[in-house]
Parts: C-alpha cells; structure tokens; sequence
C-alpha cells in the first residue's frame, strides 16, 4: 500500500503478536517495533497509540483498498474452492468493506469519506487476515445445501494515520467470529454476506465512535 512499503509486513507482525498473544492467553508486547504503546481497549483485541495522538480534528476519511488474505488451513477443507472462487470473495469482501465503513461514518457519523489527502482527513489503511468461511458460496456448489453453526470468522488489522503527514497515529487488531447459531441452520451466500456485514459494521462503529468521542460529539 503506497501509505506504507512496509505494510504489508506490519500486517504479518500484528496478526502474529495478537493471535500468539490470545492462544497463549498472554499480553502483546508494551511497546511495539516504532514506539506506539500498548493501550487497553474493551472494543477490540489490540490496540497501541503514538503518544499524543488524538482522532480530534478530523471530518474526513480516506479508507485505502483493503487486503484480504484467507485462513491459511481454510483451502484444505473438503470442498473445493477454486482461484476464481478465491479472487472473488476477496474482491466482494473488500467492496463491502468500503461500503459499511462509508455507510456508518457518512450516513451514522457526518464524517467525508475522500480520495485524496487534506488537513483535516484521517487515512485508514485496514487488511482482513485469517478469512475462514465455514461454507463458501462456489460456482461447483450446484444446487446443494449446506448447514453450519456459524459462517465463520475473520481478523482485521488496521493503521491510522494523518493523511497529509503521513504520521502514524495508531495500530489496530481485533479477532471476530460470526454469530453462533445454536443448531445446524442452513448457509448461503445471502447469509454469509448478511454475517459478514454485522462484522464489519461493529468495526466500523469502533472507528466512527472513536472519532466522535475525540471531538466530544
């Protein structure tokens, strides 16, 4: 991603740190790599903040392309899932992305969503990592039906930063599965993307709460 070359590495290191952090039920390091400090948070997994930073001042967002990297066991399930299949769910999966994130800070939060750096404009650089959909929706899938106790689970990791500057302002991860359903219910695309939805719009609720309280909206 052009805020950053290292990105793609941030992603890797983050997602490590707090999915090795959770299954030895241990704390991420205080300090990260670039000296953002560890802060607790009851929105999501983990989070650390330059010291300083604050969200006020900022009406507008730039939400950059988002990355979508599958559950590196996810392909060696049963059902086949072909690189069609694949390129798909990431390509619909980082469209829906954009469209609830500028859904809930356009229409919940009065915040811009815009293309190109300014003052006032908040750049969010965000990847989704370890997609595990339980029952894909495929072009083999024919005319079958699957039933699961929950489509699924995914982990977002997320980099604020002033726009203009290009000043890191923060560093997210947060870990979330679909909702159980309690017993076997019937998957289909319409309620993966529906469960999918829920995810994304909770995240995007933690980013437009954020910014409103900053600003003490």
């Amino acid at each position: 991603m052009s805020c950053s070359r290292s990105w793609p590495a941030l992603v890797g290191m983050l997602c490590l740190v707090v999915l090795s952090a959770a299954a030895q039920a241990k704390e991420p390091p205080a300090v990260s790599h670039d000296g953002l400090k560890l802060t607790k948070s009851k929105t999501v997994d983990v989070i650390y903040v330059r010291d300083g930073a604050t969200l006020a001042g900022y009406r507008q967002v730039m939400l950059d392309p988002v990355q979508v990297a599958f559950d590196k066991n996810w392909t060696r399930e049963p059902r086949e899932v072909s690189a069609n299949d694949r390129e798909r769910i990431r390509k619909d999966l980082a469209e829906e992305f954009r469209r609830v994130f500028t859904e809930e800070l356009e229409e919940n939060g009065g915040y811009e969503i815009v293309e190109v750096a300014g003052p006032d404009v908040l750049r969010v650089s965000a990847a989704i990592v370890d997609l595990y959909i339980t029952a894909p929706d495929t072009r083999s899938a024919g005319r079958s039906k699957t039933f699961t106790v929950s489509s699924g689970r995914m982990t977002l990791i997320a980099e604020l930063r002033d726009a203009e500057s290009g000043a890191i302002l923060g560093r997210v991860a947060d870990k979330k599965e679909a909702s159980t359903h309690g017993s076997f219910q019937w998957t289909t695309r319409a309620s993966n993307v529906s469960d999918a939805r829920r995810i994304l719009r909770s995240w995007a609720g933690v980013l437009r709460k954020g910014l409103d309280s900053a600003r003490g909206s």
